[in-house]
């Protein structure tokens, strides 16, 4: 009766969000045609602002909803890079957590029917190199970010392992997106899109998934 009612509380949950229209507002065009109205905002509400920006992340993650990448490149854009990157890691990690915990004791067979053929590759990882499997996923992910943080509810990992492991192995990847809204943020014409700055910084968006890659063989033959 108390996963019958959690659950109909989750997809409540999804149905407001997107019934209040917040979805529109996680959009590339959403994000530069506001700017301007953002910064007053938090000028005038320094505290509440980002405060709300964390807990909607927190939701967005935690339910699993696909605006996690556009909310990680706002987040560069609307409070800049150090700022911003602390509060996309402490919300994803979480979210993240919160998605975990449903698997574990909310979703465990919804989970194991609809996703349980990836199962046996991160019960086989796992056994193999226990959290650092975790982290390699984290830096690497073989599978979408959410689906990473379901099939983990169905292991054994504990909580605070599980919720450590994913803070720290989705750091370069925060930095990375959170920088990247930094430049977006700038842009304004044509000559703004290739300007040094934002030339690397959205070259890196595309060559850190094979540096992380490199960093994960490595890591695996220094275990052998």
């Amino acid at each position: 009766m108390k996963k019958a009612i959690l659950a109909l509380l989750v997809v409540a949950a999804i149905a407001l969000f997107f019934g209040m229209g917040l979805d529109q507002y996680l959009t590339l065009g959403a994000l530069k045609e506001g700017q301007g109205r953002f910064a007053a905002m938090l000028a005038q509400s320094p505290v509440l602002v980002p405060l709300v920006f964390f807990v909607l992340y927190v939701v967005v993650v935690a339910l699993s909803l696909p605006f996690a990448t556009i909310m990680g490149l706002a987040a560069g854009a609307l409070f800049g890079l150090w700022h911003g990157a602390l509060l996309v890691s402490f919300a994803s990690t979480i979210g993240a957590t919160l998605a975990f915990l449903a698997s574990r004791y909310l979703l465990r067979d919804f989970v194991q029917r609809h996703f349980g053929g990836k199962l046996q590759g991160i019960n086989e990882g796992m056994a193999k190199d226990g959290a650092l499997y975790l982290f390699m996923l984290r830096l690497v992910p073989v599978f979408p970010f959410f689906l990473i943080n379901l099939l983990m509810g169905l292991t054994q990992i504990r909580t605070r392992t599980f919720y450590w492991v994913s803070q720290l192995g989705m750091l370069a990847g925060t930095l990375v997106y959170v920088n990247a809204g930094t430049q977006l943020a700038r842009i304004d014409s044509l000559s703004g899109i290739v300007s040094p700055e934002v030339l690397l910084s959205f070259a890196l968006l595309g060559v850190f998934p094979l540096i992380a890659k490199r960093v994960v063989q490595a890591m695996q033959k220094i275990r052998k």
